[in-house]
């Protein structure tokens, strides 16, 4: 009988893979450190005979891959999320090393389901991708050569995820916490937006950057399921008077 490990709530999310030898690489990778939730982004190629092979024994990852075409469909239900990446962004969230990224993620995936999200291998993670996400994760490397394959980055954060459940220092968030969904945050911000733009606070022909401006401070703040109903109910009447 098999028993419940907070690996069981992490998903590995690769976006638009280009090379299907890379997704079987990358499943080989979570098989050797007890993950097993791979979610793929419109790969280019799968499934594939190049991703079987370098899956090795890692073939029962492949056979129960959930392929999605958006990004919003591989984050439904979880309550934290990891962007992988090494470049610096502008409007950035709050930035977390392999170790201490994999220890944060652990802490909620005692009770929730948390992913991580790797992008395409010639350009990585957009900006909009980004933005979806409450947390970026950079591997510490060489500064003069920071590229690191994509199956690579995942077994170096399959291994600090395994190294943090073993060291066994990472605390379920209290239960008394019930962290958003992403779901409930995406509606959060729609209606958000929506009501900004009927106050006339916000030009939908020139939006800036207030959108992912106020995804980076609730991202932070990592509101809890009562506090957006808080927050909409609060919406709702505001949007009464308009």
């Amino acid at each position: 009988m098999n028993t419940f490990s907070p690996l069981d709530h992490v998903r590995i999310i690769l976006s638009h893979t280009s090379h299907p030898g890379n997704i079987g690489a990358a499943a080989r990778a979570m098989k050797t450190m007890g993950l097993s939730s791979l979610y793929l982004i419109n790969p280019k190629t799968f499934p594939d005979k190049e991703a079987d092979v370098r899956a090795v024994s890692a073939r029962d990852i492949l056979e129960k891959i959930r392929v999605c075409t958006a990004l919003d469909e591989a984050l439904d239900n979880t309550v934290l999320t990891a962007a992988m990446t090494a470049r610096p962004r502008d409007l950035s969230h709050d930035v977390f090393n392999a170790r201490q990224g994999a220890r944060e993620l652990l802490r909620y995936a005692r009770q929730h389901p948390v992913a991580l999200l790797f992008g395409t291998e010639t350009s990585g993670l957009t900006t909009a991708e980004v933005s979806k996400c409450q947390m970026i994760i950079h591997i510490p490397a060489n500064p003069e050569f920071t590229s690191l394959n994509l199956a690579s980055a995942v077994q170096v954060m399959a291994y600090e995820l395994r190294m943090a459940l073993t060291e066994n220092k990472t605390e379920p968030v209290p239960l008394a916490e019930f962290p958003a969904s992403f779901n409930e945050l995406e509606l959060l911000y729609a209606h958000l937006e929506q009501v900004m733009i009927a106050s006339d606070f916000l030009d939908p022909q020139k939006p800036k950057l207030l959108m992912q401006r106020i995804r980076r401070l609730f991202g932070r703040a990592r509101l809890e399921k009562e506090e957006v109903q808080i927050l909409r109910g609060i919406l709702t009447a505001l949007g009464k008077h308009w």
